[in-house]
């Protein structure tokens, strides 16, 4: 079976505005299944398959998933949790008569099992569901360009049946790219000569008080690669208290499903909205029961496209589910066309942590409701909002993509991978939190991944962070900010480290924060993030040789490049955790040669693969980061006339003193050694990402042109060509003659996505176009083509397996725009808060 993926980019339409097939888009022949989609290569990680789209829904608002089958099946609404299960009841449906003959389907490929009763056995047997497409013939097209996806309709229906979703992800907008909402406009046309009478549906089920979580432990245990793990058991199916009401205000008519309410609100209640426009023929069923044959809904909308006009109010017990639905009815005469908006909107304000902690979402600073941020009861207010502006957000949106749809000089994969990748901003498990002292756009914090559930890993956003940088730098200021505050925290408590657990050296205990180690995340969902940091024990982050020369060439990057100006304030806040960190990770220098020692455990980014004395990842980026601390010592000082003087001369001597030595003890005449100790004989992919960030930042570089490009060269034939031929992308680590030093090693033997579009950054930077661009298209081929998409994994293997999904560090792909352009700006980011 022929895959549509990046191949159907060039054999379909192309076009501008909505993204259409070939559009700088991903497309896919509606519900065709995939032949041999990527699995996971460790049984325990998550695996929901290939079928996923686009997500809908502001950045730490909670998002839904609809995907290319036209289900909905991606859940989260719970900060930081996965819920994956196609609920059939929340679905679109359309009947068309032309006096003669009629036809209604649901808009969706007929469903195994709803997700919520999976031993129900079939659910809504008395609905007609769409056809899937199959290798020889097509019934439709999704396509998708975050944050806006298509779906076309073809050759079931006389009518031209297309309908567009998105939710208002602007650049530089700290309000509207928050909003818990859902937008899709319905495009229906009469291309016949005889009129159509129509009648859209939409259906949605009542799961207020869903997506918390029951299980009151959230124990830690660890997973069979050696990462923590908690339990989730969200109240999937609970219904009492649930009660569906009418809602009509100015430029609405819809259904607010509500639920029970404690005081103060607790986390996953509050309200949805469903609603369309009050100029149209709108009819409502506020109930309908959606665990039997749904009969009491299809068969009237099926015989002339009406459903019950009922206001039932009755309050749900338990085992009493209760949808809603609201039918546009509408007749086009032939050659008519018209667009209907549909909008689905929640408020479910709290987000809640270890006992006692919650937070209120971003958006709650705009919708707070008459009792105020935690009412959970601005659902509707937020659907007429969307009614009222959604053509200016779809205009925005355009205009914010126009810059990137237009560099023809970069291939239109790359180009669509650039805006899809955004994804993982909305559907990362992604927190929001209000505003408040200190935080002028609240906190803010993305999921290194589902599987590795613990926010904004510090390692990893060295690469991933690029897009937010760019697109919503106030975002990016926040997340180091709070790694500011950690830096000097302290947290005495011992924890195991799963990695000697691995290997089978027993019990090793570790405090879980030293004082001035600079922290590898945030803190996870189920405890106290930003609190809490180091929430991962796979190692002892206390020992990690980069994670200190990561903040501070992050801190100067965002100082210097983001696209609303530099920020002396934000330099100054950042500052004395800084010099701090840098301090703490000079005391790994144990032969006081300037350059800290890693340790042999793997202490790194690659936290599974050991490294001995100095190394060449690390060691770069200690003179890249001892640079930018000297580049921010002087700024504060030249601009806030701040006395640094001291800690220039501390940093100038660290630094003269491990410039002297970096190459001595790591260059071999062709690229650097792993490091300085192990003797291991590879070709590190990665070993100058410190290079590419000091000559990004306009830094001194780390090393000389002609070694950086005599070991990129090495890199490129060894680890690219010579890995697969080049068809997935650059491994990790192999030896000179593209050979593994272990066939079952781990991390040496997989593509990394983000390190490879940091890597394609690099070349770039230095001249070798080509290779950027083979590199990036290599991957996004595999991603996109291998039933990754919006779940980019962290890793993939040549034997068509993946590795942690939704990860951050594909987001990196926003450096090759970066140095590809001249950090061309997009429109909007340049916007203050």
């Amino acid at each position: 079976m022929a895959r549509f993926g990046l191949s159907a980019l060039t054999s379909l339409l192309k076009g501008n505005g909505a993204p259409t097939a070939g559009s700088s888009s991903w497309s896919r022949a509606f519900g065709l299944g995939w032949e041999q989609p990527y699995t996971v290569r460790y049984a325990s990680n998550l695996d929901d398959g290939p079928n996923h789209g686009m997500p809908l829904g502001g950045f730490g608002a909670g998002c839904i998933g609809r995907a290319p089958d036209g289900s909905f099946n991606l859940w989260h609404l719970d900060g930081g949790e996965h819920w994956f299960g196609n609920l059939p009841d929340c679905q679109f449906a359309l009947f068309e008569t032309d006096g003669d003959q009629s036809r209604a389907h649901a808009l969706a490929v007929k469903p195994e099992v709803d997700a919520s009763r999976p031993t129900a056995g079939e659910p809504l047997s008395a609905w007609s569901w769409y056809p899937a497409s199959s290798d020889k013939q097509r019934t439709g097209t999704y396509a998708a360009r975050y944050p806006i996806s298509s779906t076309q309709y073809t050759g079931v229906f006389q009518a031209e049946v297309s309908c567009e979703a998105f939710s208002p992800i602007l650049p530089g907008d700290y309000q509207r790219t928050s909003y818990p909402v859902a937008v899709f406009v319905w495009t229906l046309t009469n291309p016949t000569n005889r009129p159509l009478d129509l009648s859209l549906l939409l259906s949605w089920r009542n799961t207020t008080g869903w997506f918390t979580n029951t299980d009151p432990t959230a124990a830690v245990t660890f997973r069979d690669d050696g990462s923590p793990e908690h339990n989730y058991v969200p109240a999937i199916g609970r219904s009492k208290g649930h009660r569906n009401t009418w809602v009509e205000q100015p430029g609405l008519k819809g259904v607010l499903l509500d639920g029970e309410r404690a005081t103060p609100l607790a986390e996953g209640q509050g309200q949805w909205c469903i609603a369309t426009a009050d100029h149209l023929e709108v009819q409502r069923c506020s109930r309908w029961d959606p665990s039997g044959s749904g009969a009491e809904l299809w068969e009237p909308f099926a015989r002339d496209g009406s459903i019950p006009d009922s206001n039932n109010d009755r309050r749900s017990g338990d085992s009493d589910p209760a949808s809603a639905a609201l039918a546009v009815k509408c007749c086009l005469e032939p050659g008519a066309s018209i667009e209907i908006p549909l909008v689905i909107s929640w408020d479910l304000p709290v987000t809640a942590f270890a006992t006692g902690s919650r937070a209120l979402r971003r958006y709650s600073d705009f919708f707070g409701g008459e009792a105020g941020g935690d009412s959970g009861t601005s659902a509707a207010a937020i659907a007429a909002e969307a009614l009222r502006d959604w053509r200016d957000w779809r205009a925005q949106i355009e205009a914010w993509q126009k810059p990137v749809l237009e560099r023809s000089d970069l291939p239109e994969p790359l180009r669509m991978a650039l805006f899809n990748e955004l994804y993982d901003l909305a559907s990362g498990g992604s927190l929001w939190t209000a505003a408040a002292a200190g935080d002028p756009v609240g906190q803010f914090g993305v999921l290194e991944c589902l599987d590795y559930a613990w926010y904004e890993s510090l390692d990893v956003r060295l690469y991933g962070s690029f897009a937010l940088l760019q697109l919503w730098p106030e975002l990016d200021k926040a997340v180091l900010r709070s790694f500011a505050r950690a830096i000097p925290a302290a947290d005495a408590t011992l924890r195991p480290i799963g990695w000697y657990f691995t290997q089978g050296k027993g019990r090793v205990e570790a405090a879980r924060k030293l004082a001035g180690a600079t922290p590898h995340d945030l803190g996870a969902p189920n405890e106290r993030p930003f609190e809490a940091t180091n929430y991962t024990a796979y190692q002892d982050c206390n020992l990690w040789k980069d994670l200190a020369s990561d903040y501070v060439l992050q801190v100067w990057r965002t100082f210097k490049l983001a696209p609303n100006g530099p920020d002396l304030g934000f330099l100054s806040e950042c500052w004395p955790a800084a010099i701090q960190a840098l301090t703490y990770l000079k005391t790994f220098d144990v032969n006081n040669d300037g350059l800290p020692d890693n340790g042999g455990a793997p202490d790194q980014t690659f936290d599974d693969w050991p490294l001995k004395g100095v190394s060449a990842y690390c060691g770069a980026l200690w003179i890249a980061a001892l640079e930018a601390g000297l580049a921010i010592a002087q700024q504060l000082q030249l601009e806030l006339g701040l006395d640094t003087s001291g800690e220039q001369r501390q940093l100038g001597g660290w630094l003269e003193q491990s410039r002297a030595n970096f190459d001595l003890l790591l260059w071999n005449g062709e690229f650097y050694k792993i490091d300085a100790e192990s003797g291991t004989p590879v070709v590190m992919a990665d070993q100058l990402c410190g290079d590419f960030y000091a000559r990004l930042l306009g830094l001194p570089a780390v090393v000389a042109d002609e070694r950086a490009s005599s070991a990129l060269k090495a890199i490129k034939e060894s680890c690219f060509e010579g890995f697969q031929g080049g068809r997935l992308g650059v491994a990790n680590g192999l030896r000179r003659d593209g050979t593994p030093l272990d066939p079952n090693g781990t991390h040496p033997l997989e593509v990394w996505t983000g390190i490879n579009f940091g890597l394609a950054a690099y070349y770039r930077l230095m001249g070798e176009t080509s290779t950027a661009f083979a590199i990036t298209g290599a991957v996004v081929e595999q991603v996109y083509s291998g039933g990754l998409q919006f779940r980019t994994p962290e890793a993939i293997t040549g034997v068509n397996t993946f590795r942690a999904c939704h990860y951050l560090r594909a987001m990196a792909i926003w450096a090759l725009w970066a140095t590809h352009t001249n950090w061309q700006p997009i429109p909007g980011a340049e916007r203050q808060p």
